[in-house]
């Protein structure tokens, strides 16, 4: 009663030193808490997803009092209550919008122009795969709508026109005419043509058929001063294009997105290096064509690069990576599925305090030839920095690893290790093996020609161990398919106060012992995947959810023990539930379901699979 007496500032302030979970369950404890709560809990580019539902236009009220900048409303059609979203969004969220996603929508140009002409702050627009808008050709035809969209647009800095079937030249012109502030834009997986050229010399670049890269060229030119962002993902540029492309005068790219360019060559990555030297993220994931001379131009090339995203590169070895000494500015690094690389030219690099970057994040998903030797020169080189680590599928890491990132990696945010079926209980755990699991171990790791030499094995043996619990900021957490894991470790390293992420599906040993021991420890979990374990039951979600109450997605398919009680406990307990897959869970009935859709609050999918049926959705 005190506490509710004070000034809404004060109790803020208060506030503000609760993690970000707690700060939420605080704010449900009263009006005043609420508001207090709203400040501390006020961040950038949040995002609030509207679905077209008659539900929603109470919460639109509630988010303008909230001046919630940053909306995305989705299954946008004709009916009428699309409509009266629109209506509610433009005349109570419009006049303070900032960031606005239709992605995916069938809405008309109609309802499009007049949302538009109400958001005269936008500065970034989503419109990929609104096919509906583009596919007529008259959008933005009339006089007298262009002059309305130019002043609606005139501070737009980000466009995202990707997955557009029907953009062509003209009224792609017409779109970004009406934004001369762009920096930001968008062309993945559109139609566009690099080889055809429609106008044989002509400057009259209207197409209403063709999205061509002579019009896009054109446009470059005109915006050469102030465009820094471009994504032509999944598009096949070809080296004249890029040629073309990374020459214009005066453009000065800072971000380029190349995702699945199958087309696109070494000669083409090199010429972008040369020419466009400011680059600070550059992502060519999925562009099968590239080797390791790519990677050598960009460490030559690029100096100022902070993000680098080279996922599922078949070509690339660990050659590629003899000049990444070079990137001194690097932040984030991807390698995920490049299964030539083994990570030992980073290893020499980060060795040394001069050369290595401060990685921030890094992934080696799927790449099979890591092995524990560079997961420990790593973790204990890129302590200071690394926040995010990604080793799923990584199959030949063993505990040595785990007890690397525990021991030298305290400040980690995410780790992923999915599938890597070598950890144990022991790793988890930071003791020693039995005797006979140590040796049994080292007799694979010596059949293994990259595995740990003498005196690395023996520097390992001599590490300190800590258990996975000193991985206290851990806000992420993939074990899925770790299938040696049991009760033993879980159990008791599962405690972390900031966990929100959290994946144990899989698991065949685990029971209901470390389903409640991870409720209890973990209970700012808002993700909990726990499919497949099936020896979970009835008694253990009863027990447990009582303290999984900010639980928002939950899935447990595949846990055949469960029935409707299961259900029950999770309806009275996990009110801020959104979703559940229950899929394969053959012991609750579809009459279950139904009785749990009408104890849950509004909002709640759940998903559920019978056997000789289909897969049913249901939302309230």
């Amino acid at each position: 009663m005190e506490m509710q007496r004070l000034p809404v500032e004060v109790i803020t302030h208060i506030l503000s030193f609760l993690p970000i979970a707690d700060r939420k369950e605080a704010s449900l404890v009263n009006h005043t808490w609420y508001f207090a709560a709203q400040d501390s809990l006020r961040q950038e580019n949040i995002l609030y997803n509207i679905p077209a539902t008659s539900t929603s236009l109470a919460a639109i009220e509630s988010l303008a009092r909230r001046r919630v900048s940053c909306v995305s409303l989705t299954s946008l059609d004709g009916s009428t209550v699309s409509r009266d979203v629109i209506q509610a969004v433009s005349c109570h969220l419009g006049p303070h919008l900032q960031s606005l996603s239709l992605r995916g929508s069938s809405l008309t140009e109609t309802s499009f122009l007049h949302l538009l002409l109400a958001c005269p702050c936008l500065s970034s627009l989503d419109l990929s795969g609104c096919n509906s808008l583009f596919m007529s050709g008259t959008l933005l035809s009339k006089p007298e709508t262009i002059g309305q969209a130019r002043e609606a647009l005139t501070n737009l800095q980000e466009l995202n026109l990707a997955g557009l079937r029907y953009l062509s030249d003209l009224s792609f012109n017409r779109l970004t005419g009406c934004a001369p502030r762009l920096a930001r834009l968008s062309l993945a997986r559109c139609h566009l043509t690099f080889e055809f050229d429609p106008y044989r010399g002509s400057s009259n670049y209207n197409s209403t058929a063709l999205l061509s890269f002579r019009n896009l060229l054109r446009f470059l030119k005109e915006r050469a001063s102030s465009l820094r962002a471009l994504d032509l993902s999944g598009t096949s540029i070809t080296l004249p294009a890029m040629r073309s492309l990374v020459q214009v005068e005066g453009l000065r790219l800072q971000e380029l997105v190349l995702q699945n360019c199958r087309d696109l060559s070494n000669e083409a990555v090199s010429l972008l290096c040369t020419h466009q030297p400011h680059l600070t993220a550059l992502d060519l994931t999925g562009c099968s064509e590239l080797s390791d001379r790519a990677t050598l131009a960009v460490s030559a090339g690029l100096r100022a690069l902070q993000s680098l995203r080279l996922g599922k590169l078949q070509r690339l070895t660990d050659g590629g990576f003899l000049g990444i000494a070079e990137l001194r500015s690097l932040q984030n690094l991807d390698l995920s599925e490049c299964s030539l690389v083994s990570g030992s030219e980073l290893v020499k690099v980060c060795s040394s305090p001069e050369l290595r970057p401060n990685l921030a994040s890094l992934s080696f998903a799927f790449c099979s030839l890591l092995r524990d030797s560079s997961v420990l020169s790593l973790a204990r080189s890129l302590s200071p920095s690394l926040r995010v680590l990604d080793l799923s599928s990584c199959v030949s890491i063993t505990n040595v690893s785990i007890q690397a990132i525990s021991s030298h990696l305290p400040q980690l945010i995410v780790l992923r290790l999915a599938w890597c079926k070598e950890l144990t209980d022991w790793g988890l755990l930071g003791a020693e093996e039995p005797r006979e699991e140590c040796n049994h171990r080292r007799e694979n790791l010596e059949q293994d020609p990259k595995a740990l030499s003498d005196s690395s094995w023996k520097e390992s043996q001599k590490q300190p161990r800590a258990s996975l619990q000193a991985l206290q900021h851990l806000q992420e957490l993939d074990l899925m398919a770790c299938s040696k894991l049991t009760d033993t470790s879980i159990t008791k390293v599962i405690r972390f106060p900031a966990l929100r992420q959290l994946s144990l599906s899989l698991l065949p040993e685990i029971t209901d012992a470390s389903l409640v021991a991870v409720a209890r420890g973990c209970q700012s979990l808002e993700q909990l995947s726990m499919s497949h374990c099936g020896k979970l039951t009835d008694k253990g979600f009863m027990e447990a959810a009582g303290s999984l109450r900010r639980l928002q997605h939950f899935v447990i398919s595949g846990c055949s023990q469960l029935t409707c009680q299961t259900l029950m406990a999770i309806s009275r307990e996990c009110r801020q539930l959104k979703s559940l897959d229950v899929s394969m869970c053959h012991g609750i009935r579809m009459a279950d379901i139904e009785l749990f859709q009408v104890q849950l609050p509004l909002q709640t999918c759940v998903h559920s699979r019978f056997v000789g049926g289909a897969d049913l959705s249901f939302t309230l």
